[in-house]
């Protein structure tokens, strides 16, 4: 294993630790708010916002594409619950922390790195062999008299990981050397199972509490349980039965001992803490297999629950079951957000879940009890032969569904005759029959049917945030159904039938060449949900198709990763496919800025303050999620208000292949000045720092070649501005 080191008194001669606002934890606190109390950024100034730095990754190895062209086992694999295989497999949907004026993350290189958070150069960076760290982030706990500060994260291949938060080295006492095998315990007499770590564990106190990653097919394998252990000596402290056994609360909800073996059930999201109750907060996945329970009748406890416990000891306290014997993929995943509802005169501490189901579940957090209340309803049943679905599911009251969860085929979309053309012959399967759409937990069942939602939600494991000077919770989903029927496999498979669709097994309602759906839009929102009264204070598209005519591009677009909010009034997000962050008014809903990335922002962004003063927001933007572009880059961004006396503000150009050990920052760098400077500044400098544009010397022609490319790639101006930047650049920085 590889290791860079540099000193780690950077910042010896610059602003005192204690006057930075870091971003401690994934979530910013263990409430999971992702609120911070920075006001450097405004709705006034938030506008002139510009890159302040940029870090490369290095590149991944190209992901699987998309489900409609995989086979069945890739496409269940390829789900965000199951760990796919080989060492870089995955790009990174990290989102990194800010503490003692370092900045910690992992990378899609198969490596966790320490930053300089105001420049973005590389500190240390520590390699992992035959693996990929947790894919959405790392944790770090500050230390002791007996430890030092530590950053804990987990492996696709089963392994708890410590390094030295200094150094980057391993720390000896934890573990076996900084290593401890997390496939003890677990794997339920399958060895060969998949078993990994892919989000952050949670640090409380002294314990470093994970979920699991586990496979989606078949329905024995690895177990999905939580479990706790010692940050001093990585030893195990507590395990909850995320299946339970004999004599446990759920395990009579498993017919037939159907419990023996059973894998999902598993947390491969985030949980969250209330320290004052001292209450771990854990959402859960559905068993395995996804889409077919005959051989798991029952309500499958602890399956699709919110589920709580004591935090120090995995003592079961209560649950909230969010749909009964799941046959949708309808994983609970994102962080439970802790926060106060005041309803007549009282004050409720609550907790508020989103699922894929597209609804908000806002409960009493000390006893799990709904807020708005909850209704049981009848729901569409399975005919596929052996199957016994649940007759009900619950239906919060309040807030209202957040995503679309009906079709009608007058819906198909009409924004263009191509689109609605393809999802007509999709809908009426060219002529044999329409598909078939019941409403509310469509099952897929005998005949091919279009469920909303579809596999990857309405929300999925977007990160939700909460402004408390508002009581509003700010949640973003997409309205992507999917298609498919079941069908019986071979006599002696593993799984008796399975799910399949015209466009793969695991088949979206949409149109996978232009990543379009099927139905008329909105395709994504971002929704802003008043705690109080349960009510939606204002909601808005969420992503743009620049694919379609002018004014008619503002649909929305299919989104994967979270929010920030900030004191100022703000809501940062990236997410859409679109590869655009963006800020909103957080009271209004109102976009106040956009900016295009080199890819996805499949993560949730961040903010700190500096050592320089300055407030930055970043983003991970890795194309990563379920529609990770092979040809994007791998970047982690940071933006802030341009420098006093900048034009540009824009700082530097950093890589995790060009780490230089102490060496500061260059400094501020500007473009020469000049006619087209402007110019330049508006179409380049959005995505590129300055220093990559002074550090090139091209010809004419090359420079002619490099803008049309970046034309190609969304930079936007007319054809006098093209001819404008190539005269700028060959005359300043030509050969």
């Amino acid at each position: 294993m590889k290791v860079l080191i540099t000193i780690s008194l950077i910042f010896s001669s610059a602003a005192p630790v204690n006057a930075q606002a870091d971003w401690p934890a994934t979530n910013y606190d263990l409430q999971g708010t992702r609120y911070s109390p920075l006001t450097q950024i405004t709705k006034d100034n938030v506008a002139t916002l510009v890159r302040a730095w940029t870090y490369h990754m290095g590149k991944s190895s190209p992901p699987p594409a998309p489900s409609s062209r995989l086979s069945s086992e890739q496409a269940l694999l390829a789900s965000h619950g199951a760990p796919r295989g080989g060492p870089r497999g995955r790009t990174s949907e990290a989102i990194p922390v800010v503490i003692g004026g370092v900045m910690y993350l992992s990378t899609s290189n198969s490596s966790v790195v320490a930053l300089q958070p105001e420049t973005g150069k590389e500190l240390w960076s520590y390699h992992i062999d035959h693996a990929s760290a947790s894919t959405r982030g790392v944790s770090y706990w500050p230390g002791d008299k007996q430890s030092p500060p530590q950053v804990i994260f987990g492996t696709t291949d089963g392994r708890l990981i410590s390094l030295n938060a200094k150094t980057g080295k391993p720390v000896p006492g934890f573990g076996n050397e900084g290593v401890v095998d997390m496939k003890q315990g677990v794997m339920n007499g399958y060895p060969d199972a998949a078993y990994g770590l892919n989000s952050p564990p949670v640090v409380y106190k002294n314990l470093v509490i994970t979920g699991a990653a586990v496979q989606e097919s078949p329905s024995l394998g690895a177990a999905g349980d939580t479990r706790a252990w010692d940050i001093h000596n990585g030893k195990l402290v507590w395990q909850f039965h995320s299946v339970p056994r004999p004599g446990e609360t759920g395990n009579d909800t498993w017919e037939d001992d159907s419990w023996k073996g059973r894998s999902g059930t598993n947390v491969w999201g985030f949980m969250t803490i209330d320290p004052e109750l001292g209450i771990l907060y854990m959402p859960f996945g559905q068993p395995t297999y996804d889409y077919y329970g005959a051989d798991r009748k029952g309500q499958n406890l602890f399956g699709d629950c919110i589920v709580a416990v004591d935090a120090m000891t995995g003592k079961l306290k209560w649950y909230f079951q969010t749909v009964h014997h799941d046959l949708w993929d309808y994983d609970l995943s994102g962080p439970p957000v802790l926060f106060t509802v005041n309803q007549n005169g009282k004050k409720i501490p609550a907790v508020a879940e989103i699922s894929k189901t597209g609804f908000l579940y806002i409960l009493d957090r000390r006893t799990g009890q709904p807020v708005f209340g909850m209704e049981e309803r009848p729901v569409p049943q399975s005919d596929v032969p052996g199957e016994q679905s649940w007759p009900t599911q619950p239906f919060p009251l309040k807030p209202p569904p957040l995503a679309r969860n009906s079709f009608d085929k007058s819906e198909i979309t009409t924004l263009t005759s191509e689109q609605e053309k393809f999802c007509t012959d999709l809908y009426t399967q060219k002529g044999a029959g329409d598909m078939i759409n019941k409403g509310p937990f469509t099952p897929y069942a005998s005949e091919m049917s279009v469920v909303f939602p579809g596999t990857l939600g309405g929300g999925n494991w977007n990160p939700m945030s909460f402004d408390p000077k508002l009581g509003y919770l700010f949640v973003n989903t997409q309205d992507l159904g999917g298609i498919g029927k079941m069908v019986k496999n071979k006599e002696g498979s593993r799984t008796p039938y399975s799910r399949t669709s015209p466009l793969g097994p695991v088949g979206r309602f949409w149109n996978p060449d232009l990543n379009m759906p099927c139905q008329n839009p909105p395709w994504g929102r971002l929704i802003a949900v008043n705690v109080n009264t349960g009510d939606i204070a204002w909601q808005v598209p969420l992503g743009i198709v620049e694919s379609l005519p002018e004014g008619k591009q503002n649909t929305g677009a299919p989104n994967l990763g979270g929010s920030l909010a900030t004191a100022s009034g703000l809501v940062f997000i990236g997410a859409t496919i679109d590869s655009r962050f963006r800020a909103f008014d957080s009271k209004t809903g109102k976009e106040l800025w956009v900016t295009k990335l080199e890819a996805g922002a499949h993560s949730a962004p961040i903010t700190y303050k500096g050592a320089d003063g300055r407030q930055y927001v970043a983003i991970t933007a890795t194309g990563g999620g379920f529609l990770a572009d092979p040809s994007s880059s791998d970047v982690l961004v940071a933006y802030a208000l341009p420098l006093k006396g900048s034009q540009n503000g824009l700082v530097t150009e950093a890589s995790s292949a060009q780490a230089t050990p102490g060496k500061p920052n260059s400094g501020n760098i500007v473009l020469a000045d000049g006619p087209g400077k402007e110019v330049v500044q508006r179409m380049c400098l959005t995505c590129h720092p300055a220093e990559i544009v002074i550090q090139k010397r091209r010809t004419p022609a090359a420079w002619q070649n490099t803008v049309d490319d970046m034309v190609a790639r969304g930079a936007r101006g007319s054809k006098s501005d093209i001819e404008t930047v190539v005269k700028y650049l060959s005359s300043h920085y030509g050969q």
